[in-house]
């Protein structure tokens, strides 16, 4: 649990300064549970460059609460909460100062929006919060204000749980929380989740992830996890101590943060995740009389497929439904082995092209208008799917026919603007499972929205 806050001051002296306004929002990894925002008397003079920054001035203050009425609140809504802040370092100083003029100790862990961005979003032309804000397109409201910082640093902070592929934040979070031992308690893990799409992580009382997992239903998944009798399930069920997860809202974005997560954490029961997902591809050649020929094989490194297969079964069940859909001929497509005519052009479905009837750039353009559908080679495209709420899309760059990554954007977002899209995007790795992994969910989804740059 992490409790986003900003906070204005007067302004003054090291360790003399006075909180002018709070904001708090009690954040749960995926929503805000709790909020608290106040202006706050200082019981001090406000320097004219702070009123001159905040508009915040000393009439606006006079009716406002002392710290101490509002001390209780705070140490309430912060309570088991590790504190996230733009430069956390002056926020959770000020906050001890004032706790401590009360003579109370106030101790929380403690996390910095920029030190995470400077390791998650590298060369950034700056990491204040309103330049970094403004490059990322995230919207800020009342800007030098407690409200719309906090606010902003809120969603700053979703971006960066998103864009931490290694996990380091979670994993970090869960070593810090203060849970019971569960062994006997896992029915209380389940309630907690949701029923929607994502990643989830298995951790240990070390904070470690032993597995990783994607599901359409993570509440459903765990749950079969949890009450499975083989002998993975049994281990995980001994060593399981607490299970966080990340809403995609697209499969195809849980997929992929699935394969890649995996492959940079090495949990111990993912071992046989980690080989290659797909067995068999569909490639093309040109024969001697100059048709385009397709066929279902064995995946290898050294040819570049047009699409790819988990299992032989899959590919050819493919290559059945195309061999229809575009009036291609059995004979060229591999379905029907034969050295005269095909069984289609027997019972007169096929135009000719095994038999050399029809012209081959006549037949060459149905078979280019199927690769153009379903390989990706050497194009510029994104892909629109669902996001985590209903204002929300995610989204994945192709450049030149490589993955490079996914984000998320608000609707309001202009992605069109090549900055401010690249900043949404967490990199990612261009390998052959992201391929495969991408290929097939093309096939299989239809309203996926493709916008070609």
């Amino acid at each position: 649990m992490y409790a986003i806050l900003d906070i204005e001051t007067t302004g003054g002296k090291y360790n003399e300064e006075g909180i002018t306004e709070i904001a708090i929002y009690r954040y749960d990894g995926h929503k805000v549970t709790d909020q608290f925002i106040s202006l706050v008397n200082p019981e001090r003079e406000i320097q004219p460059f702070v009123v001159n920054l905040t508009g915040i001035n000393s009439n606006m203050l006079k009716n406002a609460p002392k710290f101490y009425e509002v001390a209780k609140r705070i140490v309430e809504i912060t309570e088991d909460c590790i504190i996230v802040a733009h430069n956390s370092d002056f926020d959770y100083r000020i906050l001890k100062t004032e706790f401590k003029r009360l003579g109370f100790p106030y101790k929380r862990k403690t996390l910095c929006t920029v030190e995470l961005s400077k390791q998650l979003i590298p060369d950034m032309e700056s990491y204040s919060l309103g330049k970094l804000a403004r490059a990322l397109g995230i919207p800020v409201s009342d800007r030098h204000r407690a409200n719309g910082d906090a606010m902003a640093t809120v969603k700053l902070f979703k971006m960066l749980l998103n864009k931490d592929l290694e996990k380091v934040i979670i994993k970090s979070t869960v070593k810090n929380d203060k849970k019971p031992k569960i062994a006997s308690n896992l029915k209380n893990i389940i309630e907690e989740l949701p029923t929607e799409t994502g990643v989830y992580y298995i951790h240990n009382d070390k904070g470690e992830i032993i597995y990783i997992g994607k599901s359409n239903n993570i509440k459903k998944r765990i749950t079969q996890h949890f009450t499975n009798k083989n002998s993975k399930s049994k281990k995980i069920q001994a060593l399981v101590s607490a299970v966080t997860y990340e809403k995609t809202g697209s499969e195809l974005a849980a997929l992929l943060k699935e394969s890649a997560e995996i492959k940079k954490n090495k949990p111990i029961f993912n071992r046989a995740l980690r080989r290659t997902i797909f067995t068999h591809a569909l490639y093309s050649f040109t024969d001697n009389n100059g048709y385009i020929n397709l066929k279902i094989d064995k995946s290898n490194i050294e040819e570049t497929p047009i699409t790819t297969f988990s299992t032989r079964p899959s590919g050819k069940h493919f290559i059945h439904k195309v061999t229809d859909e575009y009036n291609l001929c059995q004979k060229l497509t591999g379905i029907y082995s034969t050295k005269t005519s095909c069984f289609n052009y027997e019972v007169k479905e096929c135009l000719g092209a095994c038999v050399n009837e029809e012209p081959p750039s006549e037949y060459n353009k149905r078979v280019n208008a199927l690769i153009e559908k379903y390989s990706y080679e050497n194009k510029d495209m994104l892909l629109i799917d669902r996001g985590r709420d209903v204002d929300e899309k995610s989204v994945f760059l192709i450049e030149n026919g490589v993955f490079r990554g996914m984000g998320f954007f608000d609707l309001n977002h202009q992605i069109n603007n090549r900055e401010i899209l690249e900043s949404l995007i967490t990199p990612m790795e261009n390998n052959r499972d992201t391929q495969h992994i991408i290929h097939s969910y093309m096939r299989r989804n239809k309203r996926l929205k493709v916008i070609h740059l």
